[in-house]
């Protein structure tokens, strides 16, 4: 405890560029996906009372669930394209600039959202929602990419393990502010919509006060002097020899070496491995079934037969306890390593998937059951925030060196992307086909 309090005024300045990167990192990534959830029944009610007041008559229920599915989908279209343009941006910009100016969009979107209902435009919401998936989309590599690269080397696994962490608090605080009590009313929900540029224009504000990247600084501008002062600002006035020479090394081995891009990146032999790596630790992240109760929480304990005044605290409880877990990641990941959080938390969560398929099979025959249900999803969401949450972020940050980082950075963000727009799109027509076939059985 001692040490740490030790590093905490040692490198104040790192702790506070943490705070001010997160708050405009995954912190609005979270945020997104967990309001959406409390926005549901709202924007479903808009869209149809536009529909009947621009044609005369209600709109079909499959037409509903696909202009909600995609509602919900283009802010993965969105994340798609905005972490594809990321590599090309950070290196000829910096990460700094990228970061202003990505929170500018993203508070122009916050606006056309806030004021869709007062448009009475539907679309409006859709535009809103594509414009800030393409700011979450580059500001998730940017955060991840930043946070890597001002990290002294002890505390380099805390750090990156920390924007899962504000991942975790968007969703938390994304939750608390969907309550019907505050921004989730019938009235409200357009602000809880655009209350998403609140975080974008805090980092607009303070992050001007924090210096670019010291490696960018060296190695794209060739700022030493800017580059020690950046050192300084972040870590302090402390001996850090070591950490800035290892730095200068690999600005000297990148004199003849440019920043790869994505397409030499996938060519390139020696990375093939860490590739495989980006690949099957994104794929399993978004297989895993967590994206499915991010995105759908409401309707998932909706299928478990909780009554609907009951499910946004249920969904909050959820989100606090993964915010707990993050906290939890953040401090063992260090002691317990990478490997182990990895294969463990996937082999647990598999076991509760397991459990979740039987109580929801058998809730209609223990009035009990939708609670086990409800347990077993926030045991879910805990072992994911403690073990693969961090991790697989970590790892991504850790496996390629600086020349490496934007492309792989890209082909991670676009998988997972990817995955958020199918997943997205697709959840709502399943659990549609499976409630009827359910049904259909039962009639039988």
């Amino acid at each position: 405890m001692t040490g740490f309090l030790s590093d905490l005024v040692q490198y104040q300045g790192f702790f506070q560029m943490i705070a001010v990167l997160g708050i405009g990192g995954t912190f609005q990534i979270g945020f997104q996906i967990s309001t959406i959830t409390y926005m549901s029944r709202h924007v479903k009610a808009f869209i149809n009372e536009t529909w009947l007041e621009r044609y005369g008559y209600p709109i079909h229920q499959d037409n509903l669930l696909f202009l909600w599915s995609i509602t919900v989908s283009i802010f993965g279209i969105g994340g798609l394209l905005g972490s594809s343009g990321s590599r090309y941006l950070t290196v000829k910009y910096g990460k700094k600039k990228c970061l202003l100016c990505n929170n500018l969009l993203m508070i122009v979107a916050a606006s056309i959202m806030g004021c869709s209902k007062i448009a009475q435009s539907f679309e409006m919401i859709l535009i809103g929602r594509f414009m800030c998936g393409i700011s979450a989309g580059l500001c998730a590599p940017l955060h991840h990419q930043y946070i890597g690269e001002i990290s002294p080397r002890k505390l380099r696994g805390f750090a990156n393990s920390t924007s899962s962490f504000f991942w975790s608090l968007g969703k938390a605080i994304g939750q608390i502010s969907g309550q019907r009590e505050l921004l989730g009313s019938q009235s409200l929900w357009p602000m809880l919509m655009a209350s998403c540029g609140l975080p974008a224009l805090v980092q607009l504000v303070t992050l001007p006060f924090f210096p670019e990247s010291p490696p960018y600084l060296l190695m794209h501008k060739g700022d030493q002097e800017g580059f020690k002062k950046a050192i300084r600002q972040l870590w302090g006035e402390g001996h850090h020899q070591a950490e800035t020479d290892d730095i200068v090394k690999e600005k000297a081995t990148m004199k003849n070496t440019k920043i790869l891009s994505v397409l030499e990146l996938m060519k390139e032999r020696a990375f093939r491995w860490q590739l495989y790596m980006i690949v099957i630790l994104t794929a399993t992240v978004q297989l895993c079934g967590i994206n499915a109760i991010y995105f759908y929480t409401f309707e998932v304990l909706q299928a478990a037969g909780f009554d609907e005044r009951m499910i946004s605290y249920m969904t909050l409880s959820v989100g606090l306890s993964e915010l707990l877990a993050s906290v939890v990641c953040s401090s063992i990941i260090e002691r317990l390593g990478r490997k182990v959080l990895l294969r463990g938390g996937y082999l647990i969560m598999g076991s509760l998937l397991a459990g979740i398929t039987v109580t929801l099979s058998l809730q209609d025959f223990y009035f009990w059951m939708p609670y086990c249900s409800l347990c077993l999803i926030i045991l879910f969401t805990v072992v994911f925030g403690v073990g693969p949450a961090g991790a697989t972020v970590s790892i991504r940050a850790e496996i390629f060196k600086l020349s490496c980082r934007p492309p792989a950075f890209v082909i991670g963000a676009v998988l997972n992307w990817m995955g958020v727009f199918v997943i997205g799109t697709t959840f709502p027509f399943i659990v549609q086909v499976l409630a009827s076939k359910q049904q259909g059985s039962a009639l039988s």
